[in-house]
Formats: structure tokens, C-alpha cells, sequence
């Protein structure tokens, strides 16, 4: 239930005049002001002490005044507010939303122009948007640049990558602020199109921890016809500017009022667990828009994927791997992935084992010649290759009561796709699909847009919200990383946006450090498709000259399926290797996709996550515990269990001369039985996990 517990207004007549508005424990305040020329400025401070410096805000216009300077405040009103709400899936069946409200109205003295900056301030951090209201004086107007900025008082411990405007599929940097430079990054990291587009550059969600303790993390939330901010650091002073990405004449974003900016945030706790916990971001979102949901529902599923990373099939019809080759008759070379016999394997497969779905990609035409030249007319989304049979496929997965995934590869090119969207859609519909992975690898067209700029920001959100009219579900794969959209629009399952498991197989790889980052940074926005459950960790075993590798143990890629979290989970190995191990393959199958209630347990960014789920409407529990290069003890008490019942704790583990480099399928499982007054003690190899399932004994 919403309600508004405090309303008032303030008449303001002095520009000087400085407001503070308090989080609800008042913990947190924000202090607002206009600085010298009548200048918006903000602050922020943490239990009395300064966490941000005073910041100065604005917007800058083209071929118009810009909004930054000679303000005074019309009115300025405070307002409570606090609701709980039920996501249609999620970490936890029910989301409370509390904050207290600053909205200050600015009208420039000159211009007449009115511009409001709303200020949310939450326990765990503040949030704040530029509002533009319906006027005369304002109407179509175009950005060039965002005057926000976010001083720091420290030389914080941070966690970043560069502030890419074509992608987020990077390796984390830890280093001190001071260190920030894309200059030293080795760049031979498997990432196909670049674009940064300068040294101090760097990308939000940023995940920092000060000499104090302190935890910090800034980012934004619904994004939503405005491009992405990335941040550009001042590594002396210790200050972000924010940078907005432009589009292919170098506009940021084209207006008309009214209208809203993105929330930019800023999460503040002394716990970490609090950061990865957090909601906020959800919380900054409008509510779902969809009457009916009842059609989104959670998956975990098996594809045809993981042996083209491999080396084992192609995408490609005619064998070539290349991508670059064009004919216009391929011939069958026996290599192709995405064959009908192949897929029926993969269906049996995951008819026999429990899962909902299988993805196939390389089904469509045009892998031959897909990527690396621009082109525009690549596939059209609605043609199989001659040797994927797609209605023999589908009524065959029917009556295995299995749901085929399918998969739109869009090679960049956004007009084409957008073109074919329909029939696209069409077909899914015709043969029962219930769920896409979009991508978009490769540069966009048209031509000279970046993947974080506002058009294609509007593109990925139209996606979502023409497949909800179709009543399909969205996993989007190289797209801009979510900022909370899965909330008004929950057919946006999941999405990669991220570097994920795949970079192992082909490049240089993740570390082990990057799977404890991940929670602080990209799934702050949503559930992130990392397609775990890689159980041969070296690709020597395909080819014996490959020297690349996963990053972690068996045991960890376990863990993965309960510390990531996403409803739509992919067993991501070839099947043959989940055959060769049963009793790991286990946990796989049992573990959940959705939950009651999600416990962060211990948390600390590049060292370790634990977290504790309950599964949705059942008493089952999952545990999963990663590290990074480092092994770890830690000893958990289960008092999150149920008072008063026992469990079958089944506990899948490291076996004590794992390591993720030396020895990383060594694994051992034991079952003990536990109540919510037992503590299990974790001792995590070099690279290495826990995952724990905890069955009710009746």
C-alpha cells in the first residue's frame, strides 16, 4: 500500500538559502543549495561525516541558454514516502520502497526557464533527476552536456572499467582512484568493437571503498530516452564528472518537455552486504506497466552454444567460423551447430534432466558473412538454414514438454533488425517460443550511433516493450547495461551487459576476483544472463595446444547459480560433460531461479560473496560462496533456516587440493544433517566456491 506520511511547501526568495533533507533512519542527509551566480550544488554526508563534497549540478543546451547557472528557487517542497511491492520475480517475493523528497523548483532570471530537481534520499543512499516541466519558454531543446558532478573526499580503493561507449565486457581494475588510467589496459582482451574515448574515462555502476570503510557505489536508474553516463575522473581531486554519451553528430539527447533525466546515484553503507542487497535501483523505477504477467515466468535451460566457444560446431552453415566469408550457396560441411538431429539431442536432454528450455543459435541464414564490415542487410530473423527443420524442431520440444529459446544475432544492425522485428515475432509466436537472447555484437548501424547512446538506449527499451505485446520474454546480450527497466517492464528477464562466462573459452579470460565483483557493480540494475556451469575449466581438453581456461573451480561455477542472480539460468557446458559428472550435475538441477527471500550473508567487492535464497513458495534453501584468487575460511551460521526444522544440507565443495589453476575439477559432496542453530564451516580453494542445497526433513 502507497501512502504519503508529510507534504509541505516552502516559499523560497533567497537563492542562498541551503535545504537538507534526511534519509528515514537519518542516517543519510542531502544538503542542496545554489552556490556563488545562483549555481545548483548539492552534498552529501554519512553519520556527520562529508562522503560527497559539494557537487554542482546543471545541464548545458545547444543553440539555447544553458541551465546551470543564475537560478533562483521558486518553492521547494519535502514529502515521505514508503510502499511495499511484489516484483514478478525476483530475489524476494516483496520489495519495501522508503525514502524522504526534495523537489526544488529553479526558474533562471533571465531565461524564465523552469527547470525542478528532485532529490530522493534513501537508507541506503540518495538519488537525484533533473525534471523539465511543460512551459513556454521550454519545449524541444537538445543536450550537449551534463554539468553533474561527484566530489570524493578520499583517494577510495575503486572498481572500474573504462568508460566504453560501445562496451561494458571488460575485466575490473582495482586500483586507488589516483591510478584510474585506460591507458594500462591490456587491450588484446577479446573485445571486438572499442570506444573510449578518453584516458580518465570510466563506466557506472562504480564500486568503491574508502580508507575509512566506507562503501560507495555510483550509479543511475531508469534510463529511459537518454543516453548512458559513464564518468570522467579528475584522478588528483578525487572528483567524476558525468559524461554522457553522444550520438552520431555528437548531440547527447533531444528532449521535449515534459520531461525527465535518468536518476544518478549514489549508494553509501559501512556494510557491503547492504550495497549488494540494495533495491534501490529497482525502487527508482515506475511500476510494471504490464496487466497481466502471468506469462513471465522463470527457466533454466541448455543450448546450442557453448560448443561453437569451444571449437566443437560452427554458427555458420557452411563451416567457415569466419564470418567474413559470403556465398551465396553454402554447402553443409557436418560442422554446423544447429542442426535439427543436434537439437533434439539437446531437447532429450533437457526433457530428461528437468530443465524448461533449449537455445539454439546459428539457426537463422546469414552467418556466413554477419560480422566486421558494416553491412546492413544481414539475417532476417525468419529463415532457418536448410538442415534446422524450426516446425519439426517445436512440435517435437512440444510433446517433450521443453520450450525452445530463440536467439536474434543482430550484428549491429539495429535498422535491420527493427525492420524484421514483427515477423520476427510472428514466427516465435507461431512455433511457441516464449523468450529471445538478442545481440549485438559488432558496430552499430546506422552508422557512427555507439551502443550507449540515446537512440540505441530507446531501441533496446522498444524491444522490450514490443515483445511484451507478443507476450515474450527479453534476454539482451551486448546491449547497455540495465538500469532497473525490468521492473516496468518484467518481460526484460535478464541480460549479459557484462563480461561474461563465454570470454574464458577464446581470450584471455575473467579473473577469479570478477564473479565478487559483478554482484557490486552490473546486477545493481538487473539480472545478468553470466551462463554458468562450465565443469571442463580447460580448453586443452578440446584442442591440446589452447593454454586458455575458466578462472575457477567446479565447485565455484556451482556456487555461480545462487550468488548471480538471474530467473533464467543456462546450464552452459556441452551435455556430454555434465554426463561425465552426475553427482556435481546435481546441484544444477536442483537449484531455483526464483525466490522468497535472498540473505547476503558476507560480502566484500574482489574478495568474497556468500548469499542464502529461499525458494519461491517452497522451503527449500540454496547457499552459494565465492572467493577470488585467494582460498577462504569463513564458518556461516544457518539461522536463516525455518526454528524448529531440520534439514539435509547436501554441501558441494572444494576438495582440499583444488585450485582454479592447478587442480580445478577436484571437488568433493558430503550431507549433513542441520538446524537453524548449526553453523557450517566453508573452506574455499584458490578460485574456488560452495554451493549448498538444503532440503526439509518431514
Amino acid at each position: 500500500m502507497k501512502y504519503l506520511l508529510s507534504l509541505f511547501l516552502l516559499f523560497m526568495f533567497s537563492f542562498g538559502h541551503a535545504q537538507t533533507v534526511q534519509s528515514p533512519s537519518g542516517t543519510i542527509a542531502l544538503n542542496f543549495k545554489l552556490a556563488g551566480n545562483g549555481q545548483p550544488a548539492y552534498s552529501v554526508n554519512y553519520k556527520n561525516k562529508a562522503v560527497v563534497l559539494e557537487s554542482l549540478l546543471g545541464i548545458k543546451l545547444k543553440e539555447k541558454p544553458d541551465l546551470d547557472t543564475n537560478f533562483e528557487i521558486l518553492t521547494s517542497k519535502t514529502s515521505s514516502f514508503s510502499e511495499s511491492w511484489k516484483p514478478v520475480l525476483g530475489e524476494q517475493t516483496s520489495i519495501q520502497n522508503q525514502y524522504n523528497e526534495l523537489n526544488v523548483s529553479l526558474i533562471n532570471k533571465e531565461t524564465k526557464v523552469k527547470i525542478n530537481i528532485i532529490f530522493r534520499v534513501f537508507d541506503e543512499g540518495v538519488a537525484f533527476r533533473y525534471n523539465f516541466p511543460r512551459q513556454a519558454e521550454l519545449n524541444y531543446f537538445i543536450i550537449s552536456d551534463e554539468v553533474t558532478q561527484f566530489n570524493l573526499t578520499e583517494n577510495n580503493k575503486v572498481f572500474w572499467i573504462p568508460g566504453d561507449f560501445d562496451s561494458n565486457e571488460y575485466e575490473y581494475n582495482e586500483t586507488k582512484f589516483s591510478e584510474i588510467d585506460n591507458s594500462k589496459i591490456n587491450m588484446n582482451n577479446g573485445i571486438g568493437v572499442k570506444s573510449i574515448p578518453g584516458k580518465y574515462m570510466v563506466q557506472t555502476p562504480l564500486m568503491m571503498k574508502a580508507p575509512s570503510g566506507l562503501y560507495l557505489n555510483i550509479f543511475e536508474a531508469a534510463v529511459v530516452n537518454y543516453p548512458v553516463m559513464h564518468l570522467n575522473a579528475d584522478v588528483t581531486n578525487y572528483k567524476l564528472k558525468a559524461e554522457l554519451v553522444p550520438n552520431a553528430i555528437g548531440d547527447k539527447a533531444y528532449l521535449q518537455t515534459p520531461c525527465v533525466s535518468p536518476w544518478r546515484t549514489i549508494m553509501i553503507s559501512d556494510d557491503a552486504r547492504d550495497i549488494v542487497a540494495s533495491k534501490m535501483i529497482l525502487n527508482l523505477n515506475e511500476p510494471s506497466k504490464l496487466d497481466d504477467t502471468s506469462w513471465i515466468k522463470p527457466m533454466k535451460y541448455v543450448g546450442i552454444w557453448w560448443e561453437m566457444h569451444v571449437g566443437k560446431s560452427t554458427w555458420d552453415y557452411a563451416g567457415s567460423q569466419n564470418a567474413t566469408n559470403f556465398a551465396d550457396a553454402p554447402k553443409a560441411s557436418g560442422k554446423h551447430g544447429a542442426t535439427t538431429e543436434n537439437t533434439k539431442r539437446y531437447i532429450d536432454f533437457a526433457a530428461k534432466n528437468g530443465f524448461g528450455g533449449v537455445l539454439v543459435e546459428g539457426w537463422n541464414v546469414g552467418w556466413e558473412d554477419w560480422n566486421g564490415n558494416w553491412k546492413e542487410e544481414v539475417f532476417d530473423f525468419t529463415t532457418p538454414y536448410p538442415d534446422f527443420d524450426i516446425a519439426a524442431i517445436s512440435a517435437y520440444a512440444k510433446a517433450k514438454n521443453v520450450q525452445m529459446i530463440m536467439h536474434h544475432e543482430t550484428s549491429g544492425s539495429v535498422s535491420n533488425y527493427e525492420r524484421h522485428l514483427d515477423r520476427a515475432f510472428d514466427l516465435m509466436k507461431k512455433y511457441e517460443y516464449p523468450a529471445v537472447k538478442t545481440g549485438y555484437v559488432g558496430k552499430i548501424i546506422p552508422r557512427g550511433e555507439f551502443h550507449d547512446g540515446q537512440s540505441m538506449v530507446n531501441h533496446f527499451n522498444f524491444v522490450v516493450r514490443r515483445a511484451a505485446d507478443y507476450k515474450i520474454m527479453i534476454n539482451s546480450h551486448e546491449s547497455s547495461r540495465p538500469t532497473g527497466y525490468g521492473r516496468t517492464y518484467p518481460n526484460y528477464i535478464a541480460a549479459e551487459a557484462a563480461r561474461g562466462n563465454e570470454f574464458n573459452a577464446w581470450s584471455v579470460g575473467n579473473p577469479p576476483m570478477h564473479e565478487t565483483i559483478l554482484p557490486f557493480t552490473r546486477q545493481l540494475g538487473g539480472p545478468m544472463d553470466y551462463t554458468p556451469g562450465i565443469f571442463e575449466i580447460k580448453m586443452s581438453y578440446y584442442d591440446k595446444n589452447k593454454t586458455e581456461q575458466v578462472h575457477t573451480t567446479l565447485a565455484k561455477q556451482l556456487a555461480l547459480y545462487v550468488t548471480m542472480y538471474s530467473p533464467l539460468q543456462m546450464a552452459a557446458d556441452l551435455l556430454e560433460n555434465y554426463e561425465k559428472y552426475p553427482d556435481a550435475f546435481q546441484f544444477v538441477k536442483d537449484v531455483e531461479t526464483d525466490w522468497d527471500e535472498s540473505k547476503y550473508l558476507e560480502a566484500e567487492p574482489g574478495d568474497y560473496v556468500t548469499v542464502a535464497r529461499k525458494t519461491k513458495g517452497k522451503e527449500t534453501w540454496f547457499l552459494g560462496a565465492i572467493t577470488d584468487e585467494n582460498a577462504r575460511k569463513s564458518e556461516i551460521k544457518l539461522d536463516f533456516l525455518t526454528k524448529g526444522m531440520k534439514y539435509k544440507a547436501i554441501i558441494y565443495e572444494d576438495a582440499k587440493d583444488a585450485d582454479w589453476k592447478k587442480n580445478p575439477i577436484a571437488y568433493k559432496i558430503r550431507t549433513i544433517t542441520v538446524t537453524s542453530k548449526s553453523k557450517i564451516k566453508l573452506n574455499l580453494a584458490p578460485g574456488g566456491g560452495t554451493a549448498i542445497s538444503f532440503e526439509p526433513i518431514k
